[in-house]
């Protein structure tokens, strides 16, 4: 199989609804703050731009897909739009919808065991990071299946990214506090290769064009 190139622009999601809570799986939309911080962050906040992208991937999550969908038809990429279940965030279980302060008090124990053992990481009626880091990656690998060429729009979450950028970037996933991952954070990746054998870059990190 010869070698081919992909771009992927990996776009967590903007202000969400709720306040100062811990999203997992909890399902709540876009306020109109973070609908203009996704659209700022990949060039369709004015009516000239045009980018680059070929597809438009996006967690099933209404933070993420409902800009996807709207971006999509915008673009005239509605035919390659795909919404997956696999690009979800971590599953916080009991933990899910909890004010961040509180959520601190619950998680410290298995965060500080965290650093140092990924296992430690289960939130009670939740995914376990493990399986979590599995089913992200598997997604990551999956994208390669995308014709030579490609420039992808990842629409995800901020645990994803802190999956796909440290292993990218052979960092320690227990260890990502450095990498500053705000709302509608978007890191450009570009991929070369084939089958086992891909190469990964970092174009650019929580970057607008």
């Amino acid at each position: 199989m010869p070698d081919k190139t992909l771009t992927v622009d990996i776009l967590r999601h903007g202000e969400p609804t709720g306040g100062d809570i811990l999203r997992g799986r909890i399902d709540v939309p876009l306020t109109e703050t973070g609908w203009q911080q996704m659209r700022s962050a990949v060039g369709i906040h004015t009516p000239d731009a045009t980018p680059p992208y070929t597809h438009i991937v996006s967690s099933p999550l209404l933070r993420c897909s409902e800009f996807a969908v709207q971006a999509a038809s915008e673009l005239g990429l509605s035919a390659t739009l795909q919404i997956e279940s696999q690009w979800q965030e971590i599953d916080y279980g009991d933990w899910d919808g909890m004010l961040i302060d509180e959520w601190r008090e619950h998680a410290a124990a298995q965060f500080a065991a965290f650093r140092s053992d990924l296992s430690a990481l289960q939130p009670p009626n939740g995914e376990a990071y493990l399986d979590f880091r599995d089913r992200i990656l598997t997604a990551w690998q999956s994208l390669s299946d995308l014709p030579d060429g490609s420039h992808i729009l990842l629409v995800t979450h901020g645990g994803v990214m802190r999956v796909i950028l440290p292993t990218e970037l052979g960092m320690p996933l227990n260890n990502s506090r450095p990498l500053h991952i705000p709302f509608a954070c978007r890191s450009r990746i570009q991929l070369h290769g084939g089958g086992e054998n891909w190469q990964a870059s970092l174009l650019s990190h929580n970057a607008c064009d």
